[in-house]
């Protein structure tokens, strides 16, 4: 698989650090950013999934106070 050059660097060094073969590294690195990647995604759908049940609850805010609340959270001007 190609890598472009400075990428290709940053994985020699990555593995130097680590005592590993670059290939070795890059299966490690590449299985934690997907492990990553796929418990990003399951926590954003259950997310998700909370938001509609509590809409379809009625358990809603009107968008003018989640704006107020979030101005107020982070010190923003109207």
């Amino acid at each position: 698989m190609p890598l472009k050059p400075e990428r290709k660097a940053q994985l020699d060094e990555y593995a130097r650090r680590h005592g590993q073969d670059p290939v070795v590294a890059l299966d490690e690195v590449l299985a934690e950013a997907l492990e990553w990647e796929q418990q990003d995604y399951r926590e954003a759908v259950k997310g998700i999934c909370r938001g509609y049940a509590d809409y379809q609850a009625g358990q809603t805010e009107p968008l003018s106070e989640v704006f107020r609340e979030f101005r107020e959270k982070h010190g923003l001007q109207r």
